[in-house]
């Protein structure tokens, strides 16, 4: 069955920027979180040196942490469930652009695209697909109205078969 999604399935702009929003707490909360352990460690054995290279990382290898929590963050939740913590809360998934559940390369292509500058703004555009969905032909659609699309093409698709009727006489 070929499907096609339709504009109308797509997740709004505003969910977009809802899933961008709840996405960054979790990796805020690991940087923020590891700095406490490493903090409560030194505290509880006398030994700083791990709050100490933590709070004292040159810049440039603290973007590297960074950008290396945001594709293993986004890599790993999309691969296992097609979703991150903000699609969950706004009930939006990932899919191919045929509808389909993505491919591994296809979720990598996705999260690695994410470290182009500015591309977490991109799908404010016009159209309300990000670069990383472009790049990698995918779609962030809200579930509920994928499924009933869905079902509907694939209820017309079995009345357009033809069924042969076994009559024993």
């Amino acid at each position: 069955m070929e499907f096609i999604v339709a504009e109308d399935m797509l997740a709004s702009k505003w969910k977009r920027f809802a899933n961008h929003l709840v996405d960054l707490v979790p990796q805020y909360a690991i940087t923020y979180g590891l700095a406490y352990v490493f903090f409560y460690i030194g505290e509880f054995t006398g030994n700083y040196t791990l709050n100490d290279f933590w709070n004292n990382l040159p810049v440039l290898v603290d973007y590297i942490f960074g950008y290396v929590l945001l594709v293993l963050y986004y890599f790993i939740f999309e691969r296992a469930t097609f979703r991150s913590l903000g699609k969950y809360v706004t009930n939006t998934k990932v899919i191919m652009t045929n509808g389909d559940e993505p491919t591994t390369k296809a979720l990598l292509i996705r999260t690695l695209c994410r470290l182009i500058p500015f591309d977490a703004l991109s799908f404010l555009g016009t159209n309300g697909k990000g670069w990383h969905d472009s790049i990698s032909n995918t779609y962030v659609v809200d579930i509920a109205k994928f499924d009933s699309k869905r079902l509907v093409a694939e209820e017309l698709e079995k009345l357009g078969q033809n069924t042969e009727i076994d009559v024993q006489v």
